[in-house]
């Protein structure tokens, strides 16, 4: 499950970078051609997107880093850092430069300054660009959707989202999402700007865009930061370890287990198990190396384990 996660999480990441990129160039080209704020936000959320992506793609190059005595249990977490960045950036650039644009543009059409999108013979550029910006964020979602459901299983999309320890896909399909979202009332405010003659829906646009970038930077800083924090392993992997320790020859039961993810694919697990107070040194030793044995294979994502046996105490009392 962990190499179907990295790799289409990389699948899905490359996807959106394309995508955007592409977009990009094309709103920059129709906000030059009729002035629209609403494509001017777009551009630079598409901009953002990009250098998001590009943030993603380098933060799983770094976490590959091998292990170092200063860093002994590698360097997983860069890709928790790098995803924290992108929620950043897609706050700073994207949402609160489409809110100071949406406030810009209001100030041009309360002053009754000339409007080149109503004007200019240039309006259909942006109902052509926004309808194909559409088209291939749509097939960038789908791949983001297609990547993430190996590794949703039959979790709801909101509970996959919290509760994922692998940052790419969920930030991925927010981002893709948001960029649905923008790019539709990016349309709704420019062509109700041309139908009505009145600029004050390209504002509209404009901020809704804006408000849309905050909510999602918000949720995704939320989000990593408690992955940065350290999570546990998901309920669904502690069981299996600990139906795996407690099935092993020689362990009692389980006295307590703690679990800490290092980075999306590697666990590091401590717990304390109860064994036979007649037990030798080397019967000790034994059961220590079929319980490690069990817990690896009942789940692979395990990079780092400690087992300390004991005495079961309730048994004794």
């Amino acid at each position: 499950m962990c190499r179907v996660s990295a790799s289409g999480g990389t699948k899905a990441v490359v996807a959106a970078l394309v995508a955007n990129l592409f977009i990009a160039v094309t709103k920059f080209g129709a906000w030059a051609l009729t002035g629209a704020s609403s494509m001017l936000a777009e551009a630079i959320h598409s901009v953002a997107d990009s250098g998001n992506q590009a943030l993603l793609l380098l933060g799983g190059r770094r976490a590959k880093r091998a292990a170092t005595p200063e860093h002994p249990f590698g360097y997983g977490r860069e890709r928790y850092i790098f995803a924290f960045i992108v929620s950043i950036v897609l706050f700073s650039v994207g949402g609160l430069f489409a809110l100071y644009e949406a406030y810009h543009k209001y100030e041009e059409v309360h002053s009754g300054a000339p409007n080149e999108l109503i004007e200019g013979r240039w309006w259909w550029v942006p109902l052509v660009v926004l309808t194909a910006a559409i088209i291939a964020e749509s097939f960038s979602f789908r791949t983001a959707i297609r990547e993430s459901r190996h590794v949703k299983g039959k979790q709801t999309w909101v509970r996959f989202v919290r509760s994922a320890r692998s940052p790419e896909l969920p930030v991925i399909l927010l981002e893709d999402l948001g960029a649905l979202l923008g790019l539709v009332f990016a349309l709704i405010g420019v062509g109700l700007t041309l139908l009505t003659g009145n600029g004050y829906f390209d504002v509209a646009g404009t901020a809704m865009i804006g408000v849309l970038l905050v909510a999602i930077a918000v949720v995704l800083a939320i989000e990593t930061k408690s992955l940065l924090l350290g999570e546990s392993a998901t309920p669904e992997s502690v069981r299996k370890m600990t139906a795996a320790l407690e099935g092993t020859n020689g362990v009692n039961r389980v006295i307590h287990m703690k679990t800490l993810h290092l980075g999306p694919e590697e666990v590091l697990v401590a717990a304390k198990i109860a064994v036979d107070a007649t037990d030798s040194a080397a019967e000790v030793a034994a059961v220590i190396n079929r319980a490690e044995a069990a817990i690896r294979a009942a789940d692979p994502m395990v990079s780092a384990l400690y087992l300390e046996p004991d005495l079961d105490r309730s048994a004794v009392r």
